[in-house]
């Protein structure tokens, strides 16, 4: 299979990026639980981008495991991505020291300074995740050596900003740093886009989820296949009394039964039959699991389907490294028409 062959512009716009990731595209492959696993990650960095390991909820020997079962597949740098909520983040931090992981990556939160310290310390890249210009501002004076700007657009855990305010708020300030953005990229045309504002690379994770070495249930692909944009949905809080974490996932059966358990178990708290510990725990753990129901079991009407906008440019099943040379080449050919866009000047004869 061709690899991608990026352009003489492309590989000067994302020059940064790639001396950053140490690889031959700045195109990081988004951590998905479940999903992003040896087998994926490999392909993606093999192919000549940056593969990310999803830790979640591993414990610490599974994840020293799973960076040696990658190891077996490539002889290229991938990073690992880390929750920082993790109740064992410190010995995650360790695994990923001992095992020399080129990059780490701190999710799902504000990073411990403790944690970036440790991780410079030993000599890796951090990496952390930017909601807004003052954490980033601040992130970078704590010592990460890279930002992903990661907007509404994306799937999984989500913020209110769409990744192209993101975009426009932090790239003109942070210079210190290379900045991937993210959330909503399915085609090269945005990925030249954002390179052109200053960003350094580009983070993509729902167009990777049917590439053929992702081991997601045939169920689950197909459940993206179909998918739109529209499907791609923000899980819905119905009392503001009662947090829920926003997640876009598609909708199924699952979401429907979501609001309708929230009702319910609010009621019952409204009654007096349930505490408000009892009922906020009682809406909290319905998701309990449904990740795993619907990537490895397949079980995508209950399990839940974690999904970026993007999901509708997800057309067909193909290796990764044939996503990523599509990418490339819409990248080289958006580029590519800037030359023809640009007005002659007319000059005096």
């Amino acid at each position: 299979m061709a690899r991608a062959r990026p352009s003489e512009l492309l590989d000067a716009l994302w020059e940064r990026g790639r001396r950053y990731l140490g690889c031959e595209l700045a195109l990081m492959g988004g951590a998905m639980t479940w999903v992003s696993e040896r087998n994926l990650v490999s392909a993606i960095s093999n192919a000549g981008g940056f593969g990310v390991l999803a830790c979640g909820s591993m414990p610490p020997e599974a994840l020293a495991a799973e960076i040696d079962a990658t190891r077996a597949l490539t002889d290229r740098r991938f990073g690992v991505n880390l929750i920082v909520m993790h109740p064992a983040l410190d010995e995650l931090v360790r695994v990923c020291i001992d095992r020399r992981v080129s990059h780490v990556v701190l999710a799902g939160g504000l990073p411990p300074r403790e944690a970036i310290a440790r991780i410079r310390a030993a000599g890796l890249e951090v990496m952390a995740f930017a909601p807004a210009a003052a954490i980033a501002k601040k992130l970078v004076r704590q010592g990460v050596s890279a930002l992903v700007v990661e907007g509404h657009e994306a799937g999984g855990h989500v913020g209110p900003v769409a990744t192209s305010v993101l975009a426009q708020e932090i790239l003109p300030v942070v210079r210190e740093v290379p900045v991937f953005v993210a959330g909503g990229i399915g085609h090269g045309e945005m990925i030249a886009a954002y390179l052109l504002m200053g960003a350094a690379g580009v983070q993509m994770g729902t167009v990777f989820v049917c590439a053929s070495e992702s081991i997601a249930h045939p169920a689950f692909k197909q459940a993206f296949l179909r998918a739109s944009a529209r499907d791609a949905v923000v899980s819905v809080q119905v009392d503001p009394q009662f947090k829920v974490i926003p997640v876009r996932a598609l909708a199924n059966a699952g979401t429907q039964r979501f609001i309708e358990t929230q009702h319910e178990v609010i009621g019952r708290y409204r009654r007096g039959e349930l505490s408000f510990e009892e009922a906020s725990l009682a809406i909290e753990h319905f998701w309990a699991g449904a990740l795993k129901r619907a990537v490895i079991d397949g079980d995508v009407e209950n399990g839940s389907l974690m999904a970026g906008q993007s999901v509708g440019m997800v057309t067909r099943i193909q290796p990764a490294a044939a996503i990523l040379a599509e990418l490339v080449e819409q990248a080289n050919d958006a580029l590519g028409r800037l030359g023809e866009r640009r007005p002659r000047v007319a000059t005096a004869g």
